[in-house]
């Protein structure tokens, strides 16, 4: 009877919690409110662990879908570019970056699932830890992450923590490039307007930097603790902010961040944001020396002002981080 009771208890919490993860054989598919929010791809068949899709509190899909699905009006280059992610395009010379499942080239590595370490449902918040290889091409292992994700729920925004590990194995260089690092590609309708982009949908977004700075020719390459990416789609405003924690190496980060969508922070590629083949923005690590990076992204109604980006960073920057989990 006390049996009968406790599964009661569990079965109840379970289906109270607001934020629920659930396992499968090659994801991990995200609730929030009771609606599908995302799901991380960790099968053996792709080659790094993906966001995809990322849904604004609406329920409108915010990234784009392709090469996961054809939806008429994407564009369908950069088929590396799935969802949101976590690599670098030369790591110790092995590109983790453009590394497509059937890529023959000598020099392509994979990011491979070791283990999930922890699932959590809960009322406000939900979280997941994982633990990846980053491979070379033989299976060799140059680094470990560590990755713990944190999805809260909110009634109006969709946001998550992002708290990366990453332990040398051996000595590892990350290459000064622009090919990195922590990336998203959005939605076609959050894609500033362009002439060579598809008329439908229309594009529509803009790119906000924290200093105020707007659009890729004034973005790109440039510093700045967080940008805003917004836009409508279907006639729903709607933005993307990637924000860059202060403890983070480099701070505030570089962006790459493009016209046809592509939003990624970079701490690396200096001699291509910079323009001057004379700086190098390497880091070395040597084998069991770790670096840490944390990010916040937030899917929000509205402009990077009536969303209150610049406030929510404020917010997050004085958050008191505790140590990554072992």
């Amino acid at each position: 009877m006390v049996r009968k009771i406790l599964v009661f208890i569990s079965l109840a919490s379970s289906l109270g919690a607001q934020v629920k993860l659930t396992q499968g054989t090659d994801r991990i598919a995200v609730e929030i409110d009771g609606k599908p929010f995302t799901d991380l791809f960790i099968g053996s068949a792709d080659a790094k662990p993906f966001l995809h899709p990322l849904r604004a509190a609406s329920g409108t899909v915010v990234t784009r879908r392709f090469p996961m699905e054809l939806v008429e009006g994407e564009a369908r280059d950069h088929p590396h570019h799935r969802g949101l992610w976590f690599t670098h395009g030369d790591v110790n010379g092995i590109d983790f970056w453009v590394n497509e499942p059937g890529d023959t080239r000598a020099n392509v590595g994979r990011v491979v699932i070791r283990r999930v370490l922890d699932l959590k449902d809960g009322k406000k918040t939900g979280s997941l830890t994982a633990s990846f290889d980053w491979q070379d091409p033989k299976g060799r292992s140059l680094l470990n992450e560590l990755r713990t994700i944190v999805f809260y729920s909110h009634p109006r925004l969709r946001m998550m923590d992002f708290d990366i590990l990453l332990t040398a194995i051996e000595q590892v260089k990350f290459g000064d490039t622009k090919e990195g690092t922590f990336a998203l590609r959005l939605a076609p309708g959050l894609e500033e307007p362009r002439k060579d982009a598809p008329a439908v949908p229309p594009r529509t977004g803009k790119m906000v930097s924290a200093d105020g700075k707007e659009g890729e020719q004034k973005v790109w390459g440039t510093r700045s603790p967080w940008v805003d990416y917004f836009g409508e789609i279907d006639g729903e405003k709607l933005g993307v902010a990637i924000l860059d924690h202060p403890t983070n190496p480099r701070y505030p980060t570089y962006w790459h961040s493009r016209s046809y969508g592509l939003f990624a922070a970079n701490p690396f590629g200096l001699h291509d944001f910079l323009r001057d083949k004379s700086q190098d923005g390497s880091l070395t690590l040597e084998p069991r020396q770790s670096i840490r990076f944390r990010y916040r992204v937030v899917i929000h109604p509205g402009d990077s002002a009536s969303g209150a980006v610049a406030e929510m960073f404020k917010t997050y920057a004085a958050m008191k981080i505790p140590a990554p989990k072992k």
